[in-house]
């Protein structure tokens, strides 16, 4: 299977998140090993904007067969048209076809090859249009709530009676680590989900998805108590 990397150079919340140092190594550089490591992993893409963050991803085994357009590149860019436009440009220019790929976002570098791995397994065995990793949200959906205009909080969901949080349904997110597709479902349908989508579970301290200088700092304590 095809693993895809993406990786743009430009990060308003963290500059240079990608390439920074984690551990001791570029950010972008767990995602790459993880993807080698995964035995359903035949070809690891990274697609960028940034020469920089080529010339590091080629160092580390990944390929980078041509940059990524401008225009795929900017905030308000579409992560799905990039996906799109690398897969359709690798088939065209390798003469080959692409059924089904696996994105990996440089910005989980907790995630490792053994749940790429489980994660691919998990795609073929339910014969998925996608399989996404999710992780248990600490806390019940229902307790979320909004603030109004006036400043009062508000429901997003219907009042209900309270019940203990033992006795909630347990609610799950999105941790930004695994996504794996059918093309057609991207190309044909625009869209990660359909009927036939499957969660990947991950624990939470492995589910981290660095956004700020705070991420930075918790997923490198986390990475360091696990060695310890």
């Amino acid at each position: 299977m095809l693993a895809l990397i993406p990786a743009r150079g430009g990060s308003k919340g963290l500059p240079g998140k990608n390439i920074r140092l984690f551990a001791g190594k570029p950010l972008i550089v767990y995602s790459i090993e993880a993807a080698k490591l995964a035995p359903s992993v035949s070809q690891v893409i990274c697609s960028t904007d940034s020469h920089e963050i080529a010339a590091i991803a080629k160092e580390y085994g990944a390929e980078v067969p041509f940059m990524r357009p401008p225009e795929l590149a900017q905030d308000h860019s579409l992560a799905i048209d990039n996906y799109i436009y690398t897969v359709d440009r690798l088939m065209n220019e390798k003469h080959t076809e692409i059924k089904e790929l696996v994105v990996l976002l440089p910005t989980a570098p907790l995630r490792n090859a053994n749940h790429v791995e489980e994660a691919i397994a998990l795609f073929k065995a339910k014969n998925a249009d996608s399989v996404v990793s999710y992780y248990p949200a600490p806390h019940p959906v229902q307790w979320h709530k909004y603030i109004d205009d006036n400043g009062i909080l508000r429901s997003f969901f219907p009042e209900t009676t309270l019940a203990n949080r033992q006795d909630e349904k347990q609610a799950y997110l999105p941790n930004g680590a695994i996504y794996i597709f059918k093309y057609e479902l991207l190309k044909i349908k625009r869209a990660y989900y359909s009927d036939c989508s499957y969660p990947y579970i991950m624990p939470a301290r492995a589910s981290v998805d660095i956004d700020t200088a705070d991420d930075f700092a918790y997923a490198e304590y986390l990475l360091h108590s696990q060695d310890s």
